[in-house]
């Protein structure tokens, strides 16, 4: 009972001291900061809305190796396929037999039954999908799609438990693969990010030897993962710490990690593009007030005991709607910045695709993908 009292004591004095910061101090503790390398006039309004229906949160996407797709994971677990011909989408597959109560488009709450499947990625010589589900672990499906298969579902006797992003290096039959965090399933991502959780690891799975091997642990919410064109390094985005690390495959600093970019923001899915360079999805730009919580997890931790739905707590952390994507060189600068700063069309970007001169841009957090044209 006293444990009770201190803690809804705490929430009440953590509540009080938020309210007095936005008082004084929003919207500039508040607010995204501009950048100042951004190209000018939200040139994301442009993008052209594909909706998804009876869907929600189109985290991935890929195109399989004909050029068919884009293909992409909703939140009721189902992956979907556009079709062309129909304009609409069509179911491809799924990670769980059990789809009776899969029936509400966004049910967080069933996520552990229905699947959540995020990372998507085709190997090219076979026509196999191969799915991170956030709560079944790394699966694949066939070309013409169905119940998916499991590959992988543990590592070093510990089980997968918010498996996030991969990529496939079909020369070596390496799957590199993310789990963000041993502690927090993935509708506690929030938790994960405030808690100062840094349980992540980074992973590669050998196709021929069946063998997984941890590459690297204690990462602060390990998320997306993309290999570099000549596949010497991969790219790992640390969500948390807004940066991409670059672990080495090949060479003289093979096995050696490093700081691979800075980010204004919580980078989500990396893809590379036919040029080697990497489109970054950012999940929102980080605020001063962000900033601050992270810095004193007793304050984040504290803010985790205030009652506040989902969405206060998100929009709390983000500071209001908007989107951001950035592209990478090889060399990790950043030479390119998209954005709709205000959230009027694009919002809280999980992917992006670049194909055939145009942008598929994806998002967890809302019911559409958009396309947007380079040229």
């Amino acid at each position: 009972m006293w444990r009770t009292a201190n803690n809804l004591v705490l929430a009440a004095s953590t509540l009080a001291a938020l309210s007095a910061l936005v008082a004084l101090y929003a919207p500039q503790f508040l607010s995204p900061p501009s950048l100042p390398n951004s190209n000018s006039g939200d040139l994301l309004l442009s993008a052209q809305p594909i909706n998804l229906t009876a869907a929600f949160g189109p985290e991935s996407l890929a195109f399989d190796p004909t050029g068919a797709g884009p293909y992409t994971g909703v939140a009721d677990g189902r992956i979907l396929k556009w079709d062309p011909l129909s304009l609409s989408w069509i179911d491809f597959a799924a990670t769980s037999p059990s789809r009776k109560e899969c029936t509400r488009p966004f049910a967080p709450e069933l996520e552990h039954v229905c699947g959540r499947p995020l990372g998507l990625r085709f190997e090219q010589k076979s026509g196999d999908l191969y799915v991170a589900d956030a709560y079944f672990g790394l699966h694949v499906v066939g070309p013409e799609g169905g119940l998916a298969s499991k590959v992988v579902a543990e590592a070093e006797g510990q089980p997968l438990y918010f498996t996030n992003d991969l990529d496939i290096d079909e020369d070596e039959d390496i799957i590199y693969f993310t789990d963000s965090s041993t502690w927090f399933r993935r509708r506690q991502f929030m938790h994960s990010i405030l808690s100062g959780d840094k349980t992540g690891r980074f992973m590669k799975y050998n196709k021929s030897t069946k063998q997984v091997t941890v590459l690297l642990r204690d990462l602060a919410f390990a998320n997306g993962v993309a290999l570099s064109r000549d596949r010497s390094f991969v790219l790992i985005a640390e969500t948390r710490t807004c940066r991409i690390l670059r672990y080495w495959i090949k060479g003289e600093n093979a096995g050696k990690v490093e700081t691979f970019a800075d980010l204004p923001g919580y980078p989500d899915n990396i893809r590379r593009n036919s040029r080697g360079e990497f489109w970054v999805a950012v999940h929102g730009k980080k605020t001063p007030f962000a900033d601050w919580l992270l810095r004193n997890i007793w304050a984040a931790k504290a803010l985790l005991k205030v009652p506040l739905r989902f969405d206060q707590l998100h929009l709390l952390f983000m500071g209001k709607h908007h989107a951001i994507a950035l592209k990478l060189s090889p060399e990790g600068e950043v030479v390119q910045v998209l954005e709709d700063s205000e959230g009027q069309n694009v919002r809280y970007i999980s992917e992006v695709e670049e194909r055939d001169g145009k942008l598929f841009v994806g998002s967890v957090m809302m019911p559409s993908i958009w396309v947007y044209n380079l040229d």
